[in-house]
């Protein structure tokens, strides 16, 4: 589609050494005037959207002593100038008109939309929703901060040009696309609308802008559920010039969780993302698809947004603004903002709870959407898509009538027992999630030829550790792996980081190393002596793979040009080779279409990531495999490389101290013979990695 990725350059307000460094870089935006819009009648499909939603997500913030570690952004009132750059002057001037209405005029105004209501002072909140949105994109494109967060109320994405529609008035997040266009010359804007509802106000607005790549997934129930369209489903493409610019991904049951949303950017979002190269990433962050919601009825559990958030943080060099939506369970709504919030400010990412496979109503989504979008995108050139007609859950769609219309009461009384229930098991989950950051984000050590110092970015130097100790150690338990003095010796430095990994008190480390496969070696035995019982292990290069991998306590991933000789692909060490094309970056399709779904499938304690000789992957490509896989194992990664790549070195570290975005380098399509070797390894291990499973086909070859 648009080929050519933007060269990530530093941006000095990003760079950090710790954890908290980042506060400096992330933007939030809160206004309590956006708290006085409210219904003033009574209305059941409109109560659910209350002030509370945001004064809670605010609080709930500042109980993590998240609200002091951001910038604080002041929100202003969007100007009409600004509104008209999406909305009709007859929307904005019926909207002016309600600011001097009483009950009776609102009520009647508010009855010629669908789903909606007017208080004296919601125009007045909608423009300060639109400049607070406005505020924060201005924030991220002039470099103040990396990203942000603006909590805003009335929502946006139903709303269209001439109409308010869902709680919505007026388009924050399209508005912020026409205005980043206009002002900042934008090109390539992907918006990605994770709210439950489908957000036809934004597909509407830039049906045929191929400037705008829009991405929603939603309830959808074969268009039994709000709002009911046709155009909400997957062949909903875009139009004219627009074709392929425009994504849904219908959710045809409720129910869905993590593994779901997750297979949702493996296989769709994020390959679609990376080809387009957005120049910035909007969010329209709605969390009634999490736990809880009334509305959405699904399960997916808050740190699933810190995972979400962490992905599009590598687009766009990282400029990411989310803009709140939906979102109706207040304890559900205000962690999942608490998650999104953490994972902007830079702070390792919660270990993702559940099973970690896709149900088979998500699969057929998928592969529907794939089906659908082949003809527009080159990552989907080679891949062998068909429509899927005879869905799963038609023979289950059936509403039941209220079987006794006078027993509302008693529903409220079951909505608002399951509304306790869920708040209970919230507050246990969240405490069983959450850990303490450990204070020093990434550790390398001082050795004799202090290549440390040539890192591009803050690193905390750890002593090595003292060498009788080292042999007493390696004498104890790796004398069978350690040889040669040479080797003895480099493992000073390596154990000295990854003590302070498994202890906590590092987040990352990197170190060099003669002999890369076998520090990694001692450094798995190490890990599982010290109680980790999963540990990931990707090796890029020519070098013998030494960790046993009998025992599932170790996973081994193997880049390598060729494959290697008395080795055979099995459950827990995978062979993939590839060779990085000259012209750019194609390993965005393996890393996106395998490595991720079996690495997430695994979901390991650590893991661990050796270069060695005669790596078959540019700097781009490993950059991305770092970048992309401190969503795991709480962002625990230990780099072993080769002593003799000092760049690569460099460009590692700044991957793990998260001081930019990494480069990955050109966006280039994998050709036809790779496309294959993905699909033959993804045929063979997705009965055991279902997060691979992508298909109809994936999914019933294991049953």
């Amino acid at each position: 589609m648009l080929g050519g990725f933007v060269t990530r350059a530093p941006t000095s307000s990003c760079v950090t050494s710790a954890v908290t460094a980042m506060a400096s870089g992330t933007a939030l935006i809160y206004d309590e005037e956006m708290t006085t819009h409210k219904l003033l009648w009574s209305d059941p499909i409109c109560d659910i959207e209350v002030p509370e939603r945001l004064s809670s997500s605010y609080e709930q913030l500042k109980r993590y002593h998240l609200v002091e570690r951001c910038v604080h952004v002041p929100a202003r009132e969007g100007s009409d100038e600004e509104i008209l750059l999406v909305h009709s002057l007859e929307h904005l001037e019926v909207a002016k008109s309600t600011q001097t209405m009483n009950e009776e005029e609102l009520k009647r105004v508010s009855g010629n939309y669908d789903a909606f209501f007017f208080h004296p002072n919601t125009y007045r909140c909608a423009k300060l929703a639109v400049g607070a949105t406005l505020q924060l994109v201005d924030a991220v494109m002039s470099g103040k901060v990396c990203n942000g967060m603006a909590l805003v109320r009335p929502p946006g994405h139903h709303s269209q040009r001439n109409a308010a529609n869902g709680f919505c008035l007026f388009n924050n997040v399209a508005i912020a696309a026409e205005y980043v266009k206009l002002k900042y010359g934008l090109q390539r804007i992907l918006i990605v609308d994770w709210d439950v509802h489908h957000g036809q106000g934004t597909q509407y607005i830039f049906a045929e802008d191929p400037s705008v790549l829009y991405f929603s997934w939603h309830r959808y129930e074969h268009q039994e559920f709000w709002p009911s369209l046709k155009e909400s489903d997957y062949d909903a493409v875009g139009l004219g010039k627009g074709k392929g610019f425009n994504i849904n991904l219908p959710w045809n049951k409720v129910g869905m969780g993590n593994s779901d949303y997750l297979s949702a950017f493996f296989h769709v979002l994020l390959p679609m993302a990376f080809e387009f190269d957005p120049e910035l990433v909007l969010v329209s962050s709605g969390y009634d698809s999490g736990i809880g919601d009334p509305e959405g009825q699904m399960n997916a559990t808050p740190e699933v947004f810190a995972h979400l958030t962490h992905f599009l943080m590598q687009l766009a060099n990282g400029k990411l603004c989310v803009i709140l939506e939906g979102g109706y369970h207040l304890k559900s709504l205000s962690e999942s903002v608490c998650m999104t919030v953490k994972t902007l400010l830079g702070d390792p990412v919660p270990q993702i709870t559940g099973e970690m496979a896709p149900c088979l109503s998500a699969v057929e989504s998928i592969q529907n959407v794939r089906a659908a979008h082949k003809p527009y995108w080159k990552w989907l050139m080679y891949e062998e898509t068909s429509f899927l007609q005879n869905l799963s859950t038609r023979s289950h769609l059936q509403k039941e009538a209220n079987p006794n219309p006078s027993t509302e009461l008693e529903s409220k009384i079951t909505n608002d027992d399951e509304t306790v229930k869920v708040e209970k098991f919230l507050e246990l989950h969240m405490r069983n999630i959450l850990f303490p950051v450990p204070p020093i984000r990434t550790a390398t050590t001082i050795n004799s030829k202090g290549s440390a110092h040539l890192l591009p970015v803050p690193v905390h130097l750890v002593k090595e550790m003292d060498k009788t100790e080292i042999k007493t150690l390696v004498s104890g338990f790796y004398a069978d792996l350690v040889k040669e003095d040479k080797t003895l010796l480099s493992l000073g430095n390596m154990l000295a980081i990854l003590d302070k990994i498994l202890k906590k008190e590092v987040r990352n480390g990197i170190a060099e190393s003669p002999t890369p496969s076998v520090s990694v070696a001692v450094t798995v035995r190490h890990s599982v002596r010290f109680g980790f019982q999963r540990v990931l292990c990707i090796f890029v290069g020519d070098m013998q793979v030494m960790p046993d991998t009998e025992d599932g306590k170790t996973l081994i991933i193997h880049i390598c040009e060729k494959e290697q000789s008395g080795k055979t692909s099995c459950k827990h060490y995978i062979s993939l080779n590839w060779k990085e094309d000259a012209e750019g970056n194609d390993f965005f399709s393996a890393v996106l279409g395998f490595i991720l779904p079996v690495a997430y499938s695994y979901q390991p304690n650590l893991t661990v990531i050796a270069v060695g000789p005669n790596r078959s992957l540019g700097t781009s490509g490993i950059s991305l495999l770092f970048a992309l896989l401190q969503g795991l194992a709480e962002s625990r990664i230990f780099a072993v490389i080769e002593d003799t790549e000092i760049n690569l070195m460099q460009s590692v570290a700044k991957a793990l101290a998260g001081a930019s975005t990494p480069h990955f380098g050109a966006y280039v399509p994998p050709t036809q013979e790779k496309v294959n070797k993905i699909k033959v390894l993804r045929d063979q291990f997705q009965q055991a990695w279902k997060m691979l499973q992508c298909s109809v086909t994936d999914k019933i070859s294991r049953n």
